[in-house]
């Protein structure tokens, strides 16, 4: 059962890469006024069919006070974070063992920096992405510890699938 947390954990860690990169691009490219102008067309209909709509809040929220500086950190944060875990990933597929240590390391600084955010700016969403990562890191330091590559982990875990199915 770790072992499937562990190869969904990497998956939607992969996942997750390509979604910062694209919004890291579009930070980079798009001002923050085309930004919340973009954001008053998105959440327009919602709100007036449901003016207390949480999602359409949020997004709005978070680009109302969005500036330039504010918007080219976010976007470096984003293209990076994105970066090292897409090569994470891409190791981990290629049967890299070594790139584990790495990941873990990685991984720890960045829910580090996910850590202060909580203490400076609680929400909830940074709250369940930390929680996350910290059981990606402990599965990703556990499979190796094991000594399997993600090849190999994959196929146990077909197997253990396929035998209860």
């Amino acid at each position: 059962m770790l072992d499937l947390v562990f190869l969904v954990g990497v998956l939607l860690k992969g996942v997750d890469g390509v979604v910062e990169l694209i919004v890291g691009v579009v930070l980079l490219i798009v001002t923050p006024a085309q930004l919340r102008d973009a954001a008053d067309a998105l959440t327009a209909p919602e709100l007036a069919e449901d003016p207390h709509d949480l999602l359409a809040h949020v997004l709005l929220r978070g680009v109302e006070n969005l500036d330039a500086g504010t918007a080219s950190f976010l976007a470096a944060y984003l293209l990076i974070h994105g970066v090292v875990k897409i090569g994470i990933v891409g190791a981990l597929v290629l049967g890299t063992r070594r790139v584990y240590p790495w990941a873990v390391a990685v991984l720890l600084a960045f829910l580090g920096y996910q850590v202060y955010e909580l203490v400076v700016h609680p929400t909830v969403v940074v709250a369940l992405l930390t929680v996350f990562d910290a059981l990606i890191v402990l599965l990703t330091w556990r499979e190796w510890r094991e000594g399997r590559t993600l090849r190999e982990t994959l196929r146990s875990t077909t197997d253990w699938l396929t035998a209860r199915g």
